[in-house]
C-alpha cells in the first residue's frame, strides 16, 4: 500500500494513532518516545553545534513529546532547560509519564514567567493538532517570546505542527510559531501543505514512527500530495505521431493594454507539446504578436466568423489571459462558453464569470483562480479563502461543476466530487506577472493531448511548479518566459 502521498485531517490522524495503539498493540508511550526521538535526531542533524536547548512544553501529548526530547538532549550532554505552561503534576497519561522520566533523569521544570532564556535551539511542544480556536493568554505570550529569541539567532523546531497553526487548514490561529523545521508524525497533516503554514513550518519532515501500513487501511485520506508521476499520464509519442494528433488549443484574450498574456499562454501550450495553437485576439495585436511567436496561428478575434471557425477547429479553449473587461471581452466570453468545447478559464475570464448572472454549470471546464479571483467567485474575501483553502477549492468545484485549481503556496486541485490534490512544488521566485497565463497554456495543452480535465490540471500544476523550481535555482525572482524555457527540462 502506497501511503506516502496521503494527507489527513487532524481527526483522521488521531484515528491512525488509535489504530496503532489498540489494533497493532503499540503502547502510546512507545509512540511518544519514537516521536521525541525523531525530533531529537532532526535537532542534532540540522544544528550539530548547538549546546543549549530550550524546550517549551504545553499540556497533552505534544508537551509529552517535548519532555522526551528534553531527556534525550540531556542524556546527550546538552544544556537543557524546560519551560512548562502546564505544571507536570497536572498532566495525565503518557505526557505525565514523559515528564516523570524527565525528572528521573535529573531534569527540572521551570514555570512560565513571561520570558524565555537564551538558547541555540528552541523546541516548540506547546500546542498540537487539536487547536481549533485563536491562541490567547500565556500561550500567545510564549509564542511571542519564542519569536523574540528567534530574532536573536535561536532556531526553532516544531513538534508535529507549529503551535498556532491549524493542522486542517494551515491558517494562523491568531499567532503562530515560525519554525525552521517541523517534524510531523504518523500521518501527513493536510494543513501543513498549503496556505500560511508554508511560511511557518520551515522544512517539513515526516516520520511514520514505524507504524505498520495496515493502520491506513479502510481510512480514506482527505487529500493527496501530487508528485512527478502525475506528468506521465498521457501516451508516449509514436514514431508516426503528427501535429494533428497532439491537440489544437485556441487561446482567446489579449485586449488592449494586455497583449502579452495570450502570447505567454500560447507559447506555454506549444512548449508543453500541443501540435497546433491558435490565438484569437484584438485585430490590432494579431500581426505584431505573430512576430514574437510565429509558431502559433494569430487571428482577428474581433471578426465573429473567424472566431467561430477557430472555435470549431479547436479541441480545447483557453479563455481569459489578458481578456480585459471591455464590450469585446464580454461578447467573446459569452460566445466561447456557449461553444460546447472544453475550456480552461483564467484571469479576466474568471472575473467575467463572477460578474455573470447565475451559476454556470458545464462539467467540461477547468477554473484556475488565485485567492482574489476565488473570493469573487464565492462572494467572500480573499482572507476567507485563505482561512480554509480546502473548503474554498471544493466549494468552487461544486458550485460550478468544474475542476478547479486554487493557486498559491501549496496549490490545490479539486473536482466536483471533492477529490483534492496538493502541489508540494513551487517557490517565491515565481511571484511575478504572467505565471498564471503560462499555467493556463500548459493545462490546456495537456487536456488537448488527451488527458482528462482533472489529470490535466494535476499534471499541469506539477509541471508548472517544477519548471519554476528549475528556473529559479536559488534566484530571488524569475520571469514567466524563463519558466517556459525550463519546461523541456521537466517534461517526461
Amino acid at each position: 500500500m502506497d501511503v506516502t502521498g496521503r494527507l489527513y485531517r487532524a481527526d483522521q490522524v488521531r484515528e491512525l494513532d488509535r489504530r496503532a495503539i489498540e489494533d497493532c498493540g503499540i503502547p502510546g508511550y512507545t509512540l511518544m518516545q519514537r516521536a521525541g526521538g525523531a525530533v531529537f535526531r532532526v535537532l542534532r542533524a540540522r544544528w550539530p553545534e548547538a549546546s543549549r536547548v530550550l524546550v517549551c512544553c504545553g499540556g497533552g501529548n505534544n508537551g509529552g513529546d517535548g519532555y522526551v526530547v528534553a531527556r534525550l538532549a540531556h542524556e546527550a550532554g546538552l544544556e537543557v532547560r524546560v519551560i512548562a505552561l502546564k505544571a507536570p503534576d497536572q498532566l495525565g497519561g503518557d505526557a505525565r509519564k514523559a515528564a516523570d522520566d524527565w525528572h528521573a533523569a535529573g531534569g527540572t521544570v521551570e514555570e512560565w514567567s513571561g520570558k524565555l532564556p537564551a538558547a541555540d535551539v528552541v523546541v516548540d511542544a506547546l500546542l498540537g493538532t487539536g487547536l481549533d480556536r485563536e491562541v490567547r493568554g500565556d500561550y500567545a505570550d510564549a509564542i511571542a517570546a519564542m519569536a523574540a529569541i528567534g530574532d536573536s539567532g535561536a532556531a526553532t523546531i516544531a513538534v508535529d505542527v507549529p503551535s498556532g497553526i491549524n493542522a486542517d487548514t494551515g491558517a494562523v490561529m491568531g499567532c503562530a510559531v515560525r519554525a525552521a523545521a517541523t517534524a510531523s508524525f504518523i500521518g501527513r497533516k493536510r494543513g501543513l501543505e498549503t496556505g500560511d503554514a508554508v511560511d511557518f513550518r520551515g522544512t517539513l519532515l515526516f516520520d511514520d514512527l514505524d507504524v505498520p501500513e495496515s493502520v491506513h487501511e479502510n481510512l480514506e485520506s482527505d487529500a493527496r500530495r501530487l508528485d512527478a508521476r502525475e506528468t506521465t499520464g498521457w501516451a508516449q509519442r509514436r514514431p508516426s505521431t503528427h501535429k494533428g494528433a497532439l491537440g489544437h488549443v485556441l487561446v482567446v484574450g489579449g485586449d488592449f493594454n494586455f497583449p502579452g498574456a495570450c502570447l505567454l499562454a500560447a507559447r506555454a501550450a506549444l512548449v508543453a507539446g500541443s501540435g497546433l495553437v491558435s490565438v484569437a485576439t484584438r485585430r490590432a495585436h494579431a500581426h505584431s504578436l505573430a512576430v514574437g511567436l510565429p509558431e502559433a496561428m494569430w487571428a482577428d478575434g474581433e471578426d465573429g466568423a473567424t472566431l467561430e471557425a477557430l472555435i470549431g477547429r479547436a479541441d480545447v479553449l483557453a479563455l481569459g489571459p489578458g481578456l480585459g473587461a471591455s464590450e469585446w471581452s464580454e461578447a467573446v466570453f459569452t460566445r466561447v462558453l456557449a461553444a460546447g468545447k472544453s475550456v480552461v478559464l483564467d484571469a479576466d475570464g474568471l472575473n467575467a464569470l463572477a460578474r455573470s448572472a447565475g451559476v454556470r454549470e458545464r462539467g467540461d471546464w477547468i477554473l484556475t483562480p488565485h485567492p482574489g479571483e476565488a473570493a469573487r467567485l464565492l462572494g467572500c474575501s480573499a482572507a476567507d479563502i485563505q482561512r480554509d483553502r480546502f473548503e474554498a477549492v471544493r466549494a468552487i468545484a461544486a458550485r460550478f461543476d468544474a475542476v478547479v485549481v486554487l493557486k498559491g503556496a501549496g496549490s490545490l486541485v479539486a473536482d466536483p466530487a471533492g477529490n483534492t490534490r496538493v502541489c508540494p512544488y513551487g517557490n517565491p521566485a515565481m511571484a511575478t506577472a504572467g505565471m498564471g497565463d503560462v499555467l493556463t497554456g500548459i493545462v490546456a495543452s495537456l487536456a488537448g493531448q488527451g488527458m482528462s480535465l482533472f489529470d490535466a490540471a494535476c499534471a499541469g500544476v506539477v509541471l508548472h511548479a517544477r519548471a519554476g523550481d528549475t528556473a529559479a535555482a536559488g534566484r530571488r525572482s524569475i520571469l514567466a518566459g524563463e519558466l517556459i524555457d525550463a519546461l523541456p527540462r521537466v517534461l517526461p
